[in-house]
């Protein structure tokens, strides 16, 4: 999609909130850190009650005050597609928290189910061939 220009004229305060929140999270191209500032903005004006999270591969969707990421309600939303077992399952959320998660789904399915897909790359299997550090009877020796 090409990109449209603009101009625009920032108060001094904000442009030092800005460069704050930018240099919390390491960005240091300005433009490029304005726009997914402002993506996440509108993607939290349509959604209530998702906000961003930090994660170690970058922002990641959450349901607010929840500990929980969109997808991770979303894997057992698509698994069983029954809203009183959702509740069931995640009965410490609201149900106003997780209409939230399902609604970011309905906006956002692409994003949340490539998180779907990457997950399901890791298999018990998998870990224990890939990180076998990571098993509980880790020796440190080849097996």
């Amino acid at each position: 999609m090409p990109a449209i220009s603009h101009s625009i004229r920032v108060p001094e305060a904000l442009e030092n909130e800005i460069k704050r929140e930018l240099a919390r999270r390491g960005v240091r191209e300005w433009s490029a850190g304005v726009l997914t500032l402002i993506e996440e903005a509108i993607r939290m004006s349509r959604a209530p009650g998702v906000v961003f999270v930090d994660a170690r591969d970058g922002r990641r969707a959450a349901i607010a005050y929840s500990g929980l990421e969109v997808w991770e309600i979303i894997r057992f939303w698509k698994a069983h597609r029954d809203w009183e077992v959702l509740r069931s399952e995640f009965e410490e959320l609201t149900e106003p928290q997780l209409r939230a998660a399902v609604n970011y789904y309905a906006l956002y399915p692409q994003e949340i189910d490539a998180r779907l897909e990457r997950e399901e790359y890791w298999t018990p299997e998998r870990v224990a061939a890939e990180l076998p550090f990571s098993q509980r009877n880790f020796s440190g020796v080849d097996r």
